[in-house]
């Protein structure tokens, strides 16, 4: 018997993966990305060993993405509602459940997490009177739609190839115990001490399915204002957020990583001063990122209209003092909610405006709502030199297919979770790595040439996405509130449908509008642009919409340091003969830029440009031109140069508002007791 030879690197991967031999998709993940996936996604057992092979990881994902198609097919599944079905009671399911032999779609076998996600969502229909079957005859349904083994591969293959993954939670609980595929949610708290404490209640369970929260504060009293059932003073909203930070510092998201929280103070509370200065001290809220949450009276008395001298005084005073903590500590960061709102179509059906978002604030959310997301990877698209957008626009609506399908077979911590997510079935289809495609295109990030291009490539997604969700419409039905939201009247979450785009056009926004009154859209939101950190290690791509922090770096993440060398520099120099550890450690001690090294040609220090290389504006400039087209709103970082002033911060403010941003993080270099990037 031949004994197998394995590299250095393929040795290690054995070693990581608790495995005696590599199969294909092991062998396609770089040992980084493997070692991501083992610290936080594959499955273990009772003695913490790996007991899970990535390949297995999908299949399980897949499976149950591909159960929310079969679940809706005409056999099972009725379109209009009509008498309730008789409903099980959780003993008789459990029942059906465990008399069920094997199930497989195709090959395709379904573990005991696969079948309750199905029972969850066959009583939920059943309650309208949606189902076609009981569930035990569901079930036999499934084991005979042998086509839908076609969708299970195509998921499979979307997320093996790197096209696309879903977020975090999707990737650990799909097919799993926990079961919960949101990343975050957003939960309300009253000004009463019940509601404290069910709102602190509230996000210890949401952590411990593996879900991050956001909340405003600001219905909370002032600190010190007089609390007339006991005669006492009030604590204020940052000492309240203090229960939720220690909340936090015992339960970790899914087990696996402490949780992420967003605290949320309006422009316009007493307290906001206190808000806005509270992270300056180390160890303050150390699990949080805050945010003010301006408005357009905000606004009116800064630049505009104010209502007094007082209050434009006022105005000038807060915004000062937000730059000035920022440029110190980069937090905290600032909300647009009159932006938030102009084109929100929730806000007739819901009553309200949005004034919450999740904890990286790129979606805004309605009370117990979720944000189910997932990215493509853009630098996949990139072939010969020329992006492909024909099979971008196919991966485009496969994945909002995948995304629906999440809410559909979503376990949800909280049952308000479950209706509030039923109710607008909100997505949240995003990209990552742009700045890989545009170094693999030869195209400066910070150019005209990129504009266009990431213009295209935003209008595209949203477009696809919708046009996606309406003919789901069509299958399935759309969301529960549609009848009563801004769509019905023709409103959109897309400015650019309205706006005049300077950089153009490429669909017909008007003909999709009258399309979406007719048939109605399966999904109340479509698409975001999240930060994507471990995603994009998973990939091996570059984070989000972020042009490339650093050509050659440091990464300090829960499971340990990564340094890397960027591939496609690394392509430049071997072509000229100056891949060498002298050159890369010339690059890291120029703090992973290239530019000022002369021994490197000038046509690549253009194109190969990184974070600080580029200017604050031009950071700006991409994220705006994102958000003309994007549904939900943006993660970007606004990064700038250690000495930048304090003035560029304030104008940084107040570009992005004008052009349209939903929020802005402002991160000066060194400014943060900890930072996770280091050239």
């Amino acid at each position: 018997m031949t004994q197998q030879i394995y590299s250095l690197e393929d040795a290690d991967k054995l070693l990581l993966l608790n495995k005696k031999e590599l199969d294909d998709v092991d062998k396609s993940f770089s040992l980084d990305a493997l070692r991501v996936l083992a610290s936080r996604y594959l499955i273990r057992n009772a003695e913490g060993k790996i007991i899970e092979s990535p390949k297995k990881l999908f299949e399980r994902i897949a499976i149950l993405i591909g159960l929310g198609d079969a679940m809706h097919d005409d056999l099972i599944f009725k379109k209009t509602e009509g008498e309730p079905n008789y409903v099980l009671t959780q003993d008789e399911v459990k029942n059906i459940l465990s008399e069920l032999p094997t199930i497989d779609i195709d090959g395709f076998v379904l573990n005991e997490y696969h079948l309750e996600a199905v029972a969850r969502l066959h009583q939920y229909y059943a309650k309208k009177g949606q189902m076609s079957w009981d569930l035990e005859q569901t079930c036999y349904c499934l084991a005979i739609n042998y086509q839908y083994a076609h969708n299970i591969i195509d998921y499979y293959n979307l997320m093996v190839s790197k096209d696309f993954l879903p977020n975090t939670p999707t990737l650990m609980n799909a097919g799993a115990r926990l079961g919960q595929l949101s990343a975050c949610f957003v939960l309300d708290v009253e000004d009463n001490l019940e509601s404290i404490m069910e709102t602190a209640k509230n996000t210890a369970y949401i952590f411990k399915s593996g879900g991050g929260v956001g909340i405003n504060y600001s219905k909370l009293r002032a600190e010190n204002s007089m609390v007339a059932s006991t005669s006492g003073v009030a604590s204020g909203p940052v000492s309240f957020m203090g229960i939720i930070d220690k909340v936090t510092d015992v339960i970790k998201q899914g087990g696996k990583r402490r949780g992420a929280n967003m605290g949320i103070l309006d422009i316009n509370h007493p307290d906001v001063e206190k808000f806005i200065t509270a992270k300056k001290t180390k160890g303050v809220l150390e699990n949080f990122n805050v945010s003010v949450g301006t408005d357009e009276r905000f606004w009116n008395n800064f630049k505009r209209f104010p209502e007094s001298e007082d209050a434009k005084e006022h105005a000038k005073k807060l915004f000062n003092l937000i730059a000035e903590s920022a440029y110190a500590s980069a937090e905290p960061g600032l909300i647009f909610f009159d932006n938030v709102n102009k084109f929100n179509p929730l806000e007739k059906a819901r009553g309200e405006p949005l004034r919450a978002t999740n904890p990286c604030g790129e979606q805004s959310l309605y009370p117990f709502e979720s944000c189910n997301l997932g990215s493509i990877n853009l630098a996949n698209f990139v072939k010969d030199g020329d992006f492909d957008w024909e099979r971008y626009r196919d991966v485009i609506r496969l994945c909002a297919r995948f995304l629906d399908n999440v809410v559909s077979m979503n376990k949800y911590p909280l049952p308000e979770n479950e209706q509030a997510g039923a109710e607008t079935r909100r997505t949240g289809l995003g990209v990552m790595g742009l700045a890989d495609a545009l170094l693999k295109l030869q195209v400066r990030y910070d150019s005209g040439p990129a504009f266009h291009l990431m213009s295209r490539l935003a209008e595209t997604l949203s477009y696809e996405a919708m046009s996606e969700s309406i003919e789901l419409a069509r299958e399935r039905g759309p969301f529960p509130l549609f009848a009563t939201s801004g769509y019905i009247e023709g409103l959109i979450p897309v400015a650019g449908a309205y706006q005049f785009c300077e950089l153009g056009t490429w669909y017909d926004w008007q003909a999709l509008i009258e399309e979406i009154k007719n048939e109605g859209i399966r999904n109340s939101y479509c698409t975001t642009v999240a930060p994507t950190g471990s995603l994009s290690m998973i990939a091996d791509t570059s984070s989000g919409i972020e042009p490339s922090f650093a050509l050659a770096f440091e990464k300090r993440v829960a499971v340990g340091s990564f340094f890397y060398k960027n591939v496609y520099l690394k392509y430049e120099l071997q072509k000229i003969g100056k891949d060498t550890p002298e050159m890369w450690k010339r690059i890291a001690d120029n703090h992973g830029s290239i530019q000022g090294i002369e021994e490197i040609p000038a046509y690549i220090r253009d194109v190969f440009v990184t974070t600080f290389d580029i200017n604050w504006r031009e950071h700006i400039e991409s994220q705006a031109v994102w958000q003309v087209w994007i549904n939900n709103a943006i993660s970007k970082t606004i990064n700038l140069p250690k000495d930048a002033s304090v003035d560029d911060v304030k104008n940084a403010y107040l570009l992005a508002h004008e052009q349209g941003l939903k929020g802005i993080t402002v991160y000066r270099d060194g400014s943060r007791h900890e930072q996770v990037l280091h050239a």
